[in-house]
């Protein structure tokens, strides 16, 4: 498997149907006001460090992460096409967030997950990279419908 991640503006002409999949996903089964995800241009700020995997160059997965504070970022927008899944690339592209926001001198990573079934895999996967559950942060609320998680970085 061969493939490049690279940091790039959400705003990219051939990002649409990531963008439209990642929408849909979000609201498949979650509630409108527990849906917390961005827009592309509400990722396209400098606040947000978005990045695509790109196999054999067309756009596969993105992920991106906001700053919060000066050592404190959050994972948003995470997704890997249906039909790319199984392949490792969430793995490569948390491995790929956790590493940049680790090189931006962030010392913590904390991210807001949904509980419905569509999102038991992501929980998994960070879990498996070392995330703990963990309060709300940064603006969120106790909500039913979300996980918080958070990781230290150092």
């Amino acid at each position: 498997m061969s493939f490049v991640i690279a940091q790039e503006s959400p705003l990219g002409a051939d990002l649409r149907l990531l963008m439209d999949r990642h929408t849909a996903d979000m609201h498949a089964d979650t509630p409108p006001e527990s849906i917390h995800m961005m827009d592309a241009s509400e990722l396209a700020i400098p606040e947000v460090a978005f990045f695509v995997l790109r196999e054999a160059g067309v756009p596969q997965a993105m992920g991106a992460f906001k700053r919060i504070d000066a050592g404190h970022a959050e994972i948003k927008s995470m997704h890997v096409l249906a039909e790319a899944r199984g392949k490792g690339l969430s793995r490569a592209m948390l491995e790929h967030l956790l590493m940049q926001a680790k090189a931006a001198g962030y010392r913590r990573l904390s991210l807001e997950t949904g509980v419905q079934p569509t999102f038991v895999a992501a929980r998994a996967l960070y879990l498996k990279a070392g995330f703990e559950e963990c309060p709300p942060f940064e603006g969120y609320t106790l909500d039913p419908n979300s996980v918080f998680m958070t990781k230290r970085l150092d």
